[in-house]
C-alpha cells in the first residue's frame, strides 16, 4: 500500500538554532531537544558559566553546540553578535523576567526592567535573526516564548502580562511582515512549569493552590511536556503555521 500523505519530519538536521536565556529552564531544555533533533545549537545568556557547561554536556553526548555570553538588553551587542554568528534557521526568543507587584506598587524601574527584557529585547533579537535570514535568502522559524499570561490577567502580573500581551501582538505583526520571505513567527505559551525558578513563586502562601485550581489537569506542567510543541514550531512540521500562539497551559485559558 502506498500512503499518499507520509508523516511530517520533526528533524532539524542541517539547521542552526539560537536560544536566548539558555542557561536554565525552558531555554536549557530546548537546547537539548533541538540538538537531539539534529540542529547545531548556539546557547547564550548574560552569564557564561551555565551555557558553557550545558554546551559542553551536549557536545559530550555527541551533538553540536556552542555558547557565548550576551546581555540581550544591549541592542548593539545583539546586532553585532547575531550578525557575526548567523544566519540562524531557528530562534527561541526565551530570555525574560517577572516582577510580581500589586498595581499600586509598580515602580518605573520595575516597568523598565520587565518591558525592556520581555518586549524590547525580544523585538530586536528577532529582528537581528530575521535580517540574517533575509540577507541569506533563507526561510526560518522564530519562536517567541510568551505565556498563558499573554492571554489572561492575574494578580500582581500587570507588568508581566503587559509584556506578554504585547509580545503576542508583535508576533502577529512580524508574521505578516516576514511571511512573504518564508519566515514563520509564532509564540509558545506555557503555564507554570515545575522548575527551580518557579518554586519560590509557588511557595508564596496561597499561590500554589490558586495555580492548581486554574490548571484543569490539577497539576503543574513538566519540562518534557514542552518538547513536542518546541519541535513542532521549530521544524517543517509546522510549515503552514505563522502568527499563531501555541497554548501549553493545561486548560488555564480555556475558562
Amino acid at each position: 500500500m502506498t500512503l499518499a500523505h507520509p508523516l511530517p519530519s520533526f528533524r532539524l538536521d542541517g539547521k542552526k538554532a539560537l536560544i536566548t536565556g539558555a542557561g536554565r529552564g525552558i531555554g536549557a531544555a530546548a537546547a537539548a531537544v533541538f540538538a537531539q533533533a539534529g540542529a547545531a545549537v548556539t546557547l547564550c545568556a548574560r552569564t557564561s558559566a551555565e551555557v558553557e557547561a550545558l554546551a559542553r554536556e551536549i557536545r559530550e553526548a555527541g551533538f553540536q553546540a556552542d555558547a557565548f555570553t550576551l546581555d540581550v538588553t544591549d541592542i548593539a551587542a545583539v546586532r553585532r553578535e547575531i550578525e557575526a554568528r548567523g544566519p540562524f534557521d531557528i530562534l527561541l526568543n526565551n530570555a525574560g523576567a517577572n516582577r510580581i507587584r500589586p498595581i499600586t506598587e509598580v515602580t518605573e524601574e520595575d516597568f523598565d526592567a520587565v518591558l525592556d527584557l520581555n518586549l524590547k529585547a525580544a523585538l530586536f533579537v528577532a529582528q537581528a535573526v530575521a535580517k540574517g535570514l533575509l540577507a541569506a535568502g533563507k526561510p526560518g522559524s522564530i519562536i517567541n516564548v510568551s505565556s498563558q499570561m499573554g492571554h489572561v490577567g492575574g494578580p500582581g502580573r500587570s507588568l508581566y502580562s503587559s509584556s506578554k500581551f504585547a509580545l503576542e501582538g508583535l508576533t502577529k505583526c512580524m508574521a505578516i511582515d516576514l511571511a512573504p520571505h518564508g519566515i514563520r513567527v509564532n509564540t509558545l505559551c506555557p503555564t507554570f512549569i515545575e522548575t527551580a525558578l518557579t518554586r519560590p513563586i509557588l511557595d508564596t502562601p496561597g499561590t500554589r493552590e490558586h495555580v492548581l485550581s486554574r490548571i484543569k489537569f490539577g497539576r503543574l506542567g513538566q519540562m518534557d511536556e514542552l518538547s513536542g510543541p518546541l519541535l513542532l514550531l521549530a521544524s517543517d512540521a509546522s510549515s503552514l503555521m505563522t502568527g499563531s500562539a501555541v497554548m501549553v497551559d493545561g486548560g488555564w485559558t480555556a475558562g
